[in-house]
């Protein structure tokens, strides 16, 4: 399962980070920002490849020694980022897919939520506990 998932903002700041273990947060958050960068890179080069019709799933962003960086952008250019530990070699591109779907269904509940202001930060507990799910249990 993931270590981090992120979700971000199409003006490029964070509206949600959430990171297991604690320890490493901010490595972390320096993973999710560094890998900004591919994003950006994969999403121009297909906008020039197949004009507007593009696939929301990244794949694989880059992987590290210790993890491996996967994205994912909504058609209004809101970025998610999830980082699994390198080590686990059972999960599959489909079930990857499969979270990214589940995020983003969960951010569109949270969008449709009238007492929620576009652009804050996500302090959903219901979104928080679907992240909560996809999240590897420490312990």
């Amino acid at each position: 399962m993931a270590v981090c998932i992120s979700v971000i903002a199409k003006e490029n700041y964070p509206l949600y980070i959430r990171s297991v273990p604690t320890q490493n947060e901010l490595k972390f958050h320096y993973t999710v920002h560094t890998s900004l960068d591919v994003v950006e890179e994969k999403i121009s080069a297909v906008g020039k490849s197949l004009g507007d019709q593009r696939e929301l799933y990244l794949g694989l962003l880059y992987p590290t020694e210790d993890y491996k960086v996967y994205g994912y952008v909504t058609n209004s250019k809101v970025k998610f980022v999830i980082v699994v530990d390198s080590s686990n070699t059972s999960l599959r591109d489909n079930e990857i897919r499969s979270m990214f779907r589940k995020l983003h269904n969960s951010f569109t509940d949270v969008m449709c939520n009238p007492f929620h202001t576009p652009g804050d930060t996500i302090q959903s507990k219901a979104f928080d506990g679907i992240v909560s799910g996809m999240m590897v249990q420490a312990g």
